[in-house]
């Protein structure tokens, strides 16, 4: 038996295992309690009449990736209606702030066949864009199997995983083959998938490059600027364990030659904003969270933005960034976020979910890589003292961001046939 067959049957005698976990999810807040039916299939909203296009994005990357696609999608084929799917409390959060009025969004089912059947029976997408990795063989499988047409956008396999699939091709290659194409993000993603047996995959550069900025609550971004005032300020963005420590130790060693120093971190999980606190306040810093509300004071050290969806509004106020998930964990979040909003760049040293980005970055002097906490320190000191190479690296990082725009339109030219065609005759 393949491995794939063997998933699947998995996938079915483990069925109450998988539901015991999810509502045990539901308990400790990563699931939405009132929308918990979703993940079994259950759907909450009506079906649109016509012609239906799903975009699927595992968390807030993917679903972010895809907003400047579903504006092109309202404007090029407005008699489809879109449905947008995401796997997080948080993304779906997100897309609630984001999504434009008539965009339907559910949470993913579970890859658990009666779960998957339920969601297609409601939904019935003529067209599926996937986004980046996300790939869950019951779904993928059922879905091309219904007919529903399939296209991976922004195409990503990572070094660790391509080692994987290699060794057990019998479980990628039914889930690559339910594509009728793959765009992939780079020419080193392309011909990953090509090895892997994907019949049709081409590099159109990632969707990443056509997002906007970030938005802002303009009234929000004036009364902080009016707290911190002339302070100087720098930002550790989307930490995770560890790095808010490291933070806290670099404003301590920073703190006496630049005076009035305020450091602003933001989690990547705003439900540890209680723990940080916790751990920050042993440092004997003042700290200050913005989800109590509780204002900057000119006695505040560290401001926790234990918040979401506001770094917008945070990379606008901090002129230097160091991108987290970098130094205590690796992978990095999405540097081109920052990059379009006039901050210069530092980041530890694994990068490794935006190899291609980064490498890119360096090359064009947009960014500097750190290798630890002492490190971060000495770079940051420099970055604060020497306003003109601040912002040069600024200035280089916007470069970057705005130059490759048009994958927008090469993704579309793409993807445009099989939206003129829509579904196909489904397999028997």
């Amino acid at each position: 038996m393949s491995l794939f067959y063997a998933y699947r049957m998995a996938t079915r005698l483990l069925g109450p295992l998988v539901n015991l976990y999810l509502h045990r999810r539901k308990n400790r807040g990563k699931e939405d309690p009132g929308r918990i039916g979703e993940r079994f299939g259950h759907a909450s909203a009506l079906r649109p009449q016509g012609r239906l296009v799903w975009i699927h994005g595992a968390s807030v990357g993917e679903s972010l990736a895809a907003l400047p696609l579903i504006d092109r999608i309202r404007r090029d084929f407005p008699d489809y209606a879109i449905l947008v799917t995401t796997g997080t409390v948080t993304s779906a959060q997100l897309m609630q702030d984001r999504l434009p009025d008539g965009v339907i969004h559910q949470f993913i089912p579970i890859d658990r066949q009666v779960c998957v059947a339920r969601f297609l029976h409601h939904w019935h997408p003529d067209v599926a864009l996937w986004l980046e990795s996300d790939f869950w063989p019951n779904i993928l499988t059922r879905a091309h199997k219904a007919g529903t047409r399939i296209i991976l956008l922004n195409g990503r396999i990572s070094a660790g995983s391509f080692k994987s699939y290699l060794r057990f091709s019998s479980f990628i290659r039914p889930v690559l083959a339910c594509f009728d194409i793959i765009l992939a993000q780079s020419a080193e993603e392309t011909d990953r998938f090509a090895q892997l047996g994907a019949p049709h995959a081409e590099n159109v550069g990632n969707l990443k490059f056509a997002a906007l900025p970030l938005p802002v609550d303009a009234s929000a971004l004036k009364a902080l600027r009016n707290q911190i005032g002339a302070r100087p300020c720098w930002l550790a963005s989307s930490t995770f364990d560890g790095e808010e420590r490291i933070a806290a130790t670099v404003h301590q060693q920073l703190r006496a030659k630049h005076p009035g120093l305020l450091t602003i971190i933001v989690p990547r999980h705003s439900r540890r904003g209680a723990d940080i606190h916790a751990g920050l306040a042993t440092t004997g810093l003042r700290v200050t969270r913005r989800s109590l509300d509780q204002m900057v004071t000119d006695k505040t050290d560290i401001y926790l933005a234990d918040t979401m969806g506001e770094m917008g509004l945070f990379y606008r106020l901090a002129p230097i960034c160091f991108i987290g998930k970098t130094l205590t964990v690796g992978g990095g979040q999405n540097p081109l976020e920052p990059a379009r909003l006039g901050c210069a760049i530092l980041h530890g040293p694994d990068m490794s979910n935006f190899n291609d980005i980064s490498r890119e970055l360096f090359a064009a002097h947009a960014c500097r890589p750190v290798s630890d906490a002492d490190d971060l320190a000495r770079q940051l000191d420099r970055l604060l003292t020497d306003t003109a190479t601040r912002q040069k690296l600024a200035d280089a990082a916007l470069a970057y961001a705005n130059s490759k725009a048009e994958v927008l339109d090469r993704t579309m030219s793409a993807i445009t046939p099989i939206l003129q065609a829509g579904h196909r005759h489904a397999s028997t």
